[in-house]
Order: C-alpha cells, then sequence, then structure tokens
C-alpha cells in the first residue's frame, strides 16, 4: 500500500532505556511544581538515518501513560511548554520532540537547527525514534499530533501494530500529494482515536473525513465551539475563549482511554 512507504526503512534506532535515563540537565518550567511532576528533563534520540533527535520528557509522579507529543508545522517541542505540564500534573507522562520539519515559532527546534527540512514526511524518521524509545518504559503510549504531524500518527501507529493504545489528532488533513493518505492509514486504526480541529468549517471538514475512515466507531470528533489549529486550542493565550472547554473534552478522553 502507498502509505506504508512513508517510513522507509524500518530500522530506526532510539535511545532506550527507563524514563530519564538518556537525559542531560534539567529544563526548568514555571508551570510545573515539584508536588505536581519532575523538573522536565532533555532526552537525546536517534533516528534511524543517525540524526541526533531532541526532546523533553515531562514525568508525572505515578503515571498512567506515556503521551508522545508532535508539534506542528514551523514549530518545536516548546509548542508544549504550557500543555505537557498540564498533562504531568493530572498523570500522564509525555516526551515533547522537536522534529526536523519545523521552526522557532514558539522556541529554538534544536532538531531542525541541524538538519532541517521542508519535506513532512521526513518527520515520521523522528517520530518513529520517540516511539522506539517510549517502547520500554512499560507504560501505555499514546500519540499526539498536531497539524501535519497530527496526520502522521496515523501511519506510524499502522506501521507500529499493536504498541498505540491511543491516538489525539488536533486539525489533521490531507496535507501530502497523496489526497487519500491519512485516510488510507486512519482505515486501520485499531485503537480509540481523539480528533479535533480549529472551529473553521474547512478544518472542521477535514477533521471529519479522516475521524469517519477510523473503523469500528472508535473515533470522536469533537468539534470546538472555539477552537485553533493544531494544540494551541489549548494554549490560552492563543486561544483564550476556546482552551478550557477543549481541555475538557481532551482529559475526558484521556480518562477514558488511560484511567
Amino acid at each position: 500500500m502507498r502509505h506504508l512507504v512513508l517510513l522507509g526503512a524500518l530500522a530506526l534506532t532510539g535511545c532506550n532505556g527507563s524514563l530519564g535515563g538518556n537525559t542531560a540537565s534539567p529544563t526548568p518550567t514555571p508551570t510545573a511544581t515539584a508536588t505536581e511532576a519532575s523538573a522536565p528533563k532533555v532526552v537525546m534520540l536517534r533516528a534511524g538515518d543517525g540524526l541526533t533527535v531532541f526532546a523533553r520528557l515531562y514525568a508525572a509522579k505515578k503515571p498512567k501513560a506515556l503521551i508522545l507529543l508532535f508539534h506542528q508545522a514551523g514549530s518545536s517541542k516548546d509548542e508544549y511548554a504550557t500543555i505537557a505540564p498540564r498533562l504531568a500534573k493530572a498523570g500522564y507522562t509525555s516526551l515533547a520532540v522537536d522534529a526536523r520539519v519545523g521552526g522557532t515559532l514558539f522556541g529554538i527546534n534544536e532538531t531542525a537547527a541541524a538538519l532541517k527540512t521542508s519535506d513532512y514526511i521526513e518527520a515520521q524518521k523522528d517520530m518513529q525514534a520517540a516511539l522506539i524509545w517510549a517502547e520500554p518504559q512499560n507504560l501505555p503510549i499514546i500519540l499526539w499530533g498536531s497539524s501535519y504531524s497530527a496526520s502522521l500518527v496515523f501511519p506510524l501507529s499502522e506501521v507500529n501494530p499493536g504498541k498505540v493504545s491511543a491516538i489525539l489528532a488536533f486539525s489533521p488533513g490531507e496535507y501530502f500529494d497523496d489526497k487519500q493518505l491519512i485516510q488510507q492509514a486512519a482505515a486501520d486504526a485499531n485503537m480509540p482515536v481523539f480528533i479535533t480541529s480549529a472551529s473553521t468549517s474547512d478544518e472542521i471538514a477535514a477533521a471529519g473525513k479522516i475521524a469517519a475512515a477510523v473503523p469500528g466507531g472508535r473515533a470522536q470528533h469533537y468539534v470546538p465551539k472555539v477552537g485553533v489549529h493544531g494544540s494551541s486550542t489549548l494554549i490560552a493565550t492563543k486561544d483564550p475563549k476556546g482552551a478550557e472547554d477543549n481541555w475538557a473534552a481532551v482529559m475526558a478522553f484521556l480518562k477514558k482511554v488511560a484511567p
């Protein structure tokens, strides 16, 4: 199938080990206190082509699951600087990843600084490295994508059968040359899926098509009253009128799939 070529060679490697085992010095954050979660730590992964992929680990005290956070175009792991601490407080450890297809929208993308590309598909190598790193952590793995990465979490899950417990996709769409690529991959999703978007008609329609492709009624298509593009729909400064309602929907889904 055409969508199976996305990852190319699947002999991709991550830096394995226990949570925090491949970390550098902690990076402070103003939104998480010592009573909520450990200070975030730098994690360095290695993609199958040898590229070092930078990430930041936000560890919950008693984690219910491990969420892999992937950013939108022109962005970085700092897209999750306010989101990940809130997830940790709720009991969800997360790894925010700098993909090579990114930029400085929220902060410096350390991976893209070393090797920046405009080919979105190339980010799959970095996403795969994160998934390989997550496997030995002995927690349910949840994929979370924003914009282009919200689309790519579907083929990532497809070529890693049995490894993903749930998916959250914020503003997915058919952003690639093959305009059926993501729907085809979504048709193989056998886990719970949460799909949302901005509150614009075009984004709602694009998300709805992908949600409809997920079989067995496994997809929840959440249409926000007020929403913005990608994971920014949960950031109060980006979506002041809708962020809290959208958070409520996300947390309700997480409590179902990883209580």
